[in-house]
């Protein structure tokens, strides 16, 4: 039995307790009253979550020991006010996230950051060029992947999740009048998902799924060194551009100095492998990414928006080790 998700549940069954209900409360109460009436209402509300979840405490005041070692600057090592700032800058993520929704925030008030010229790789995707992969992080806000949507003038994007709550999230992004995002569950990538996730990328259609969430049935993981430590990480994302064969890109959306600036980086030009190495490379893949992740973290310290318990045991880092 697996040590790290016997102690403590696993991330998803966690976040679909009450995320659909706070997400429908919280867009009506933004709608009702206004999102600088709301803000003093939802910091009290993430206060009570701070005082009586310890685990989550604990669990980021992990992450903020371990970036502060890995990057060797003691500034950042955890004290009581940078653990509370955390969830504050969660509070912060959750008000601009229904602003995406609800259409407040435009291209206009997000900085692109594309080095290598994606953005034109999406254009020319709706003119008969296929779609490819974007592969996002909780580090910062993932749902500013509608701008990225209308960086290419409303590119459809499939956006592959773990969640069995989809067809609620879908009407909640409808009613918001979110049309440019349809999410996808992906529980297990089957000949019948396939098939349509190919027939999408053929479309011109992009693909956007999670990079540092392993799924609730976890035998598809690799684990690999983040930040210094033992950490489990996804094979999915790089299995599934390996049987699409198309490129894959990388996406983190941060907020410095409150305007959120969108990170484009390209990560593989093919994926591929001959199927007796395939293992070997996707592991190659996760570390390269888990590095970068890694110098993102750096970026925007308090917006690592993983609230459990990321990093295995110590005891399980020893049986992996022989």
């Amino acid at each position: 039995m697996n040590v790290h998700v016997a102690r403590e549940r696993h991330w998803s069954t966690q976040k679909e307790r009450g995320s659909l209900f706070l997400m429908r409360l919280t867009a009506l109460s933004v709608r009702l009253f206004g999102r600088r009436l709301l803000a003093p209402v939802l910091y009290l509300i993430v206060l009570y979550f701070f005082v009586s979840a310890r685990s989550a405490r604990r669990n980021i005041r992990q992450y903020q020991t371990y970036l502060a070692d890995w990057s060797d600057k003691p500034e950042l090592k955890p004290t009581l006010g940078k653990v509370f700032g955390q969830f504050i800058a969660f509070a912060d993520n959750l008000l601009d996230r229904l602003d995406v929704w609800r259409g407040r925030l435009r291209f206009e008030q997000v900085q692109l950051v594309d080095p290598s010229g994606i953005r034109p790789r999406l254009l020319r995707s709706q003119h008969g060029g296929r779609g490819e992969i974007l592969v996002v992080t909780h580090l910062g806000n993932p749902d500013v992947c509608r701008a990225m949507a209308e960086l290419g003038e409303q590119v459809p994007l499939n956006v592959l999740v773990h969640n069995r709550h989809v067809a609620q999230f879908n009407r909640l992004l409808g009613e918001a009048g979110d049309r440019s995002m349809r999410l996808i569950q992906v529980s297990e990538l089957d000949t019948a998902m396939m098939m349509d996730l190919s027939q999408r990328v053929e479309r011109g259609e992009w693909l956007a799924i999670a990079g540092d969430r392993v799924p609730l049935h976890d035998g598809r993981r690799v684990t690999v060194n983040f930040l210094g430590y033992v950490a489990a990480f996804p094979q999915g994302p790089w299995l599934l551009a390996g049987l699409l064969r198309c490129p894959v890109n990388l996406l983190c959306c941060l907020k410095v100095d409150g305007r959120y600036r969108i990170h484009l980086d390209p990560f593989l030009d093919v994926a591929q492998w001959e199927r007796s190495r395939r293992d070997a490379v996707i592991q190659q893949w996760v570390q390269r990414y888990a590095d970068h992740l890694a110098g993102q973290c750096l970026m925007a310290p308090q917006q690592w928006f993983n609230f459990y318990a990321y990093w295995q045991p110590r005891e399980k880092e020893a049986n992996d080790a022989t």
